[in-house]
């Protein structure tokens, strides 16, 4: 039995999942390495959800990336049958190159290791199992998928900053992300809300990263992220959408540096920094504190700002599809962004949010308010098995 192995790789967790190749790409079984560097823990379980490892590892033993490839490699040999025919790669950013996945090779990966500064936290984490399957298996056909793809066809108007047309040339420009998850929503939606997918949608990935797509007719036209995973709503420790001249005042006045500035915005702000509590929306929902109802509400503050702006941006609405750990999860928090979407004439029905059912908008609602769990894996799956035939 052929299989593809598709990694998602971060700064301390390595996600996994292995698939068959048959009709489709059919999931074997999913895991992750989490904790690398500090209490690494691998966990895998079956298609059918049964837990197939939980093993403990001792910090030294799990100090990076390239080991924790090792350790799931180790075991994948040794515990699962079945020839690994590709490897599938969920990258960030494929910048002005790469507008669909590629079979990578040296000049790929030299290409795309441009791109880092553009997405500091994914970039490196993303082409550092890349590298250690490259160096150890080179005749091991590996693709990249980009968050980047799915938004390449937004209109040159979409897609410009105003600024000189020269910067936009060198790659400065409205890019976008998530889009391996926005395109698997919306190509779900054709199966479980047809009426809706290819009208005017706006899907909130919901998640320690977070963005909205405007899709209308299955295709993204305008998004909230844009040159790097900075901007639009604020997220788990990302500042979110910031003047400018914020970035300025604290380069020239507080006399920070750009590496200061930038763990200042990708990594204590956000929730994080608003709360000083947590990037957790799970512990700020739980949390007395007055600073984490604060964070909380400015996150949905921002998201029924930039909902009506996607909203213009269709002309109208007919859905609302949530997504992603906290969309997918979390009823207080649908409710209280559907409370925002209410001068669309949206109404959450509390016993269907409650429940986590498909739809859980009111029968008068007029716009549906749904709830479609996202999986970028199987899409990586399915390009790289369209990619190699």
């Amino acid at each position: 039995m052929d299989t593809i192995l598709v990694v998602n790789a971060g700064s301390s967790s390595l996600k996994f999942e292995v698939f068959a190749i048959g009709d489709g790409p059919r999931k074997l079984l999913r895991g992750q390495l989490e904790g690398i560097g500090t209490a690494p823990r691998l966990r895998i379980k079956g298609s059918d959800g049964q837990a197939l490892a939980d093993q403990a590892h001792a910090q030294s033993d799990v100090p990076d990336l390239p080991t924790a490839m090792r350790v799931v490699g180790a075991w994948l040999r040794e515990r699962h049958e079945g020839r690994l025919a590709a490897v599938g790669h969920r990258v960030v950013h494929g910048g002005p190159d790469y507008d669909r996945p590629v079979l990578i090779d040296e000049e790929v990966l030299t290409r795309l290791e441009r791109y880092v500064p553009l997405a500091p936290l994914h970039q490196p984490n993303n082409l550092a199992p890349i590298r250690a399957i490259l160096d150890r298996r080179p005749d091991l056909p590996q693709v990249a998928c980009f968050d980047t793809s799915f938004h390449r066809e937004h209109s040159q108007v979409a897609s410009h900053y105003a600024i000189p047309e020269r910067f936009y040339a060198e790659g400065i420009r409205r890019y976008g992300f998530h889009g391996l998850s926005y395109e698997y929503v919306s190509g779900k939606l054709r199966e479980v809300a047809p009426q809706v997918a290819d009208g005017r949608v706006v899907v909130a990935h919901l998640g320690s990263g977070a963005s909205m797509c405007a899709i209308f007719g299955g295709k993204s036209i305008e998004s909230t992220l844009g040159f790097t995973a900075l901007d639009g709503l604020p997220m788990g420790t990302r500042c979110g959408q910031i003047d400018p001249g914020v970035i300025l005042y604290l380069l020239q006045q507080r006399r920070m540096t750009a590496q200061e500035v930038q763990e200042l915005l990708y990594k204590d702000s956000g929730l994080k920094g608003l709360s000083g509590i947590s990037n957790d929306v799970r512990m700020l929902l739980q949390s007395k504190d007055p600073r984490a109802a604060f964070a909380l509400d400015h996150f949905v503050h921002r998201i029924g700002l930039h909902a009506g702006s996607l909203a213009a941006a269709l002309g109208g609405l007919d859905a609302f599809v949530f997504t992603a750990g906290i969309g997918e999860n979390s009823p207080p928090m649908r409710a209280r962004i559907a409370a925002r979407l209410a001068w669309l004439g949206a109404r959450i029905d509390p016993a269907r949010n409650l429940a986590g059912e498909l739809d859980v908008s009111t029968p008068e609602s007029k716009v549906r308010l749904l709830v479609v769990p996202t999986d970028e894996e199987l899409m990586v799956a399915r390009h790289t098995l369209a990619l190699l035939g």
